[in-house]
C-alpha cells in the first residue's frame, strides 16, 4: 500500500458537513473541503486528487452533474468519486452508480465506517495502478525480447544466405543488393497502388527479410557446377535450375519445426518462383502471366537486374543503363510489363543501391 498521504477532497455545500468529514479524515490523508462543484472544477484543472467525496444535493450544480463532467474528461475519469448523500432510495444510488461512482455512504454517516470505506477504495486504486505498471513492463520485457529473437532470426538467415552466395562464387552483396531493390519496388508499386489488393495481406517486413532465402536451394547444388568459371553445360545448367524446387523442399522441411508460418510462406514463394517468366518459359513450372506469384515476379526482376550489373566469372558486368535496357527489351516476355513500368520510375534508386551494396 502506498505509504505517502493520499489526497482526498471532499465537496459538501453544508460547512457543519464539511468540518465533520475533515475531523474524521485529518489524521490519516491530506483533506482539501470545497463548498461548490465550480470550486472542484477550478481545483482539478491544478492537481488530481486520489478520491473524491462528493455531496449531491448541491446548488448550481449537483453531485450528478458534476460527477457527469468529471467522468466526461479522460484526464479525471480515473478518480474514485463517493457520493455522499441523504437519499437513501434505490433509484438515486442507482443513477449515482450508473454515472461513475465508485460508492454511497449515506449521512450522517460513521467516521471509522467511512475511513474503512476510503481505504479500501484507494486500496483497490493502488493495486489497479501496480497491476497497470506491472502490465507494462511486462510488455516492454516481451517486446524487448520480441525483438532479440528477431534480431537473431535475421541473424541467422543472413548467415545462412551468405554461405549461399559464397558457395555460388559470386560478386558479394547479392542478398543485400536484391533486398534492396525488393523494398524499392514494393515501395514504389504501393505508392502507385498496383496490385494493392494482393498487397493488403502482406506484412511487408517479414517479406523483405524472407526475401534473402530466394537462392537457399543451391545449398543443394554441387560446387563443380556452382564454382564452374565457364559456361554450364545442358545438363548442368539442368542441375542448377532444381535449385528452385529445392529450395521449396527445405523450407517445407523448416515450417515442419516452426510455429510461425507466414515468413516460410513467403519464403517458398521466392524460392520457387523467381525464375519463372512472363512468357511461361521459365521454371520450374513454366507458369505465365498473372499465374506466376507476385513475389516471384517482383524477385524476377530484382534477381535479373543484380546478375546483369554483376561481375561473374564468364562476363564482366553491364553498366546500369545497359541493364535496364535489356530488362526494357524484355517487357511482356521475361517480366510483368508493370512491374517494368515501374522499375523505369526508380531506376535510379537501383543504381544507387548497387553501388551501396557493392562489396
Amino acid at each position: 500500500m502506498n505509504t505517502e498521504r493520499q489526497t482526498i477532497i471532499l465537496v459538501d455545500d453544508d460547512p457543519t458537513n464539511l468540518a465533520v468529514g475533515r475531523d474524521a479524515l485529518d489524521e490519516h490523508y491530506d483533506v482539501l473541503t470545497l463548498n461548490s462543484g465550480a470550486r472542484l472544477l477550478k481545483v482539478l484543472e491544478r492537481s488530481i486528487p486520489d478520491l473524491i467525496l462528493l455531496d449531491i444535493e448541491m446548488p448550481e450544480m449537483n453531485g450528478y452533474e458534476l460527477i457527469h463532467t468529471i467522468k466526461s474528461k479522460p484526464e479525471f475519469a480515473h478518480i474514485p468519486v463517493i457520493f455522499l448523500t441523504a437519499k437513501s432510495d434505490y433509484e438515486s444510488e442507482l443513477k449515482g452508480l450508473s454515472l461513475g461512482a465508485t460508492d454511497y455512504i449515506f449521512k450522517p454517516f460513521s467516521p471509522p465506517l467511512l475511513r474503512k470505506r476510503i481505504e479500501n477504495h484507494l486500496l483497490i486504486e493502488t493495486q489497479k495502478q501496480e497491476l497497470t505498471h506491472f502490465n507494462s513492463n511486462l510488455l516492454q520485457m516481451v517486446d524487448t525480447k520480441t525483438k532479440t529473437v528477431v534480431e537473431l532470426q535475421n541473424a541467422v538467415l543472413r548467415t545462412m544466405a551468405e554461405l549461399v552466395e559464397f558457395r555460388d562464387n559470386v560478386t558479394g552483396g547479392h542478398i543485400l543488393r536484391t533486398q534492396a531493390y525488393l523494398k524499392i519496388m514494393l515501395n514504389a508499386m504501393i505508392e502507385k497502388k498496383l496490385y494493392e489488393s494482393e498487397f493488403a495481406a502482406w506484412d511487408i517486413d517479414l517479406v523483405l527479410q524472407s526475401g534473402q532465402l530466394h537462392d537457399v536451394g543451391k545449398i543443394a547444388i554441387g560446387d563443380g557446377i556452382l564454382q564452374k568459371p565457364g559456361k554450364l553445360t545442358p545438363e548442368e545448367f539442368a542441375q542448377v535450375k532444381e535449385h528452385t524446387t529445392f529450395g521449396a523442399e527445405i523450407i517445407d522441411r523448416i515450417k515442419g519445426y516452426a510455429t510461425e508460418h507466414m515468413f516460410l510462406e513467403y519464403a517458398r514463394i521466392f524460392a520457387l518462383s523467381h525464375h519463372e517468366r512472363w512468357d511461361g518459359n521459365g521454371y520450374p513450372n513454366g507458369l505465365k502471366g498473372d499465374d506466376i506469384p507476385l513475389l516471384g515476379r517482383v524477385m524476377a526482376l530484382a534477381d535479373v537486374y543484380d546478375a546483369l550489373v554483376s561481375e561473374r566469372p564468364y562476363k564482366k558486368p553491364f553498366t546500369h543503363e545497359e541493364a535496364a535496357n535489356i530488362i526494357v527489351e524484355n517487357r511482356e516476355t521475361h517480366f510483368d510489363p508493370a512491374l517494368v513500368d515501374i522499375f523505369l520510375t526508380v531506376s535510379g534508386e537501383f543504381r544507387k543501391a548497387t553501388d551501396f551494396y557493392t562489396l
